[in-house]
């Protein structure tokens, strides 16, 4: 009996995940808050990535950058790429954190070695450009290369 009620439980978050979701990219975010929350509160990565966003950018809530950095660095430090992406463009830009290019290239490191193409590229042109590190053209070629640029 107890499985049959975890089971019940687990396909009522999964639900919840997937209605919150579908809120979320129909542009609901207050009903997207308030079905990703206590997703987010049980450790869903994906639903403290998409809470990241709303709070962030003030979607269905006030904008309240401390939740927009809590929120997604729990979800990055959980393995969410996108996450860890959100985390280094924060850091690269100083977008709710200090901005800090040594963090930025950690945080989207991470997410480039998960295949993200996107924090590969902008790694790619951080090294390029030294935009908040030290310019390394090799880094540059190795990370556009990477992303499926070839470069000279």
């Amino acid at each position: 009996m107890g499985d049959t009620s975890a089971q019940d439980q687990d396909a009522e978050l999964q639900m919840n995940l997937n209605s919150g979701m579908a809120a979320f990219e129909a542009k609901h975010f207050s009903r997207a808050m308030q079905l990703l929350s206590p997703l987010a509160a049980r450790d869903n990565a994906e639903a403290q990535h998409r809470l990241a966003i709303m709070y962030q950018n003030g979607l269905g809530v006030v904008a309240n950058p401390e939740a927009a950095v809590n929120w997604m660095r729990r979800a990055a430090e959980a393995g969410h790429a996108l996450a860890q992406h959100g985390m280094g463009f924060m850091y690269m830009e100083g977008d709710c954190v200090e901005q800090n290019g040594a963090e930025a290239v950690r945080w989207f490191t991470k997410a480039a070695e998960q295949g993200l193409a996107g924090s590969q590229a902008t790694l790619a042109m951080m090294y390029d450009e030294g935009r908040g590190i030290e310019r390394d053209p090799e880094k540059a070629r190795e990370w556009y290369r990477k992303a499926g640029f070839e470069r000279s």
